[in-house]
């Protein structure tokens, strides 16, 4: 074998062994991303996971809106890119607890009995105002003592939380997307799909929650979310007792006797 030939050989071998290296360093990154992303989610390959539904509020028929269709579609998609299934019952059909499967909640506590349940047993600092009658603070959320009105179409806010029951390892987490509309359920939803990576990084396996602000949805949609704030600690403290309204006493007349 002459030096022409054996230096071919030697390329051809180096070349295949920085091939085989590289394959195998990015299938670990890989597998480490989607581990990572597994844990977040509380999705491991072929586990169960739970889809709860809301009904929309505009029609007397059981009907979801499109934009909360859109909004499952989205949370499908991220469950099948974890290797995991996922089952879809509607708002008044979930009878079960949680922490056994991780649970994916879809809408307001206006259109969504099982959000109202776990809005009281793991949200006691947040009230929602359902009143259905117009008026400023028509779909308004008071959080702790802060309170966020919508303008439609203008500014609108939604809740985005990741909660957890207890301390067991094996607990799976309650995901709530919790919007003032349709929209901003859906706006949630694309929000943590775009950004569950950094989520992880900052909360790991903890519960947050996270209060989002839709912009200008009548003309951008679900695309322009900012962050407000971080809500975790005054969601989960419970308010604080309404004040009594003062009782006015009339004075005392004082009598006069004649003497």
């Amino acid at each position: 074998m002459n030096d022409d030939v054996r230096n071919i050989v030697l390329g051809l071998v180096a070349a295949g062994i920085s091939a085989s290296l590289g394959w195998i360093a990015r299938t670990y990154l890989w597998k480490r991303k989607l581990r990572r992303k597994q844990a977040f989610f509380g999705l491991p390959d072929n586990s169960e996971s739970l889809l709860v539904v809301n009904r929309d509020p505009a029609t007397a028929e059981p009907a979801v809106h499109r934009f909360d269709v859109f909004a499952l579609l989205e949370l499908s998609a991220l469950v099948k890119d974890c290797g995991a299934h996922v089952q879809v019952v509607t708002q008044d059909a979930a009878h079960q607890g949680f922490g056994e499967r991780t649970e994916f909640c879809v809408g307001g506590p206006g259109s969504n009995r099982r959000m109202v349940a776990h809005m009281a047993a793991m949200l006691p600092g947040v009230r929602v105002n359902i009143d259905p009658e117009p008026g400023p603070d028509r779909g308004a959320f008071r959080i702790g003592a802060d309170l966020y009105r919508m303008e439609p179409g203008i500014t609108e806010y939604v809740l985005l939380a990741r909660l957890t029951a207890g301390e067991r390892r094996e607990t799976r987490p309650v995901f709530l997307f919790c919007g003032q509309r349709a929209i901003t359920n859906q706006a949630a939803t694309r929000y943590l799909a775009r950004n569950h990576e950094r989520l992880a990084r900052k909360y790991g396996s903890g519960s947050f929650v996270l209060l989002l602000k839709v912009v200008n949805s009548q003309a951008y949609g679900p695309d322009v979310v900012e962050l407000v704030a971080d809500v975790t600690k005054p969601a989960q403290s419970a308010l604080p007792p309404a004040p009594e309204p003062a009782t006015q006493t009339k004075p005392q007349r004082k009598s006069h006797r004649a003497e």
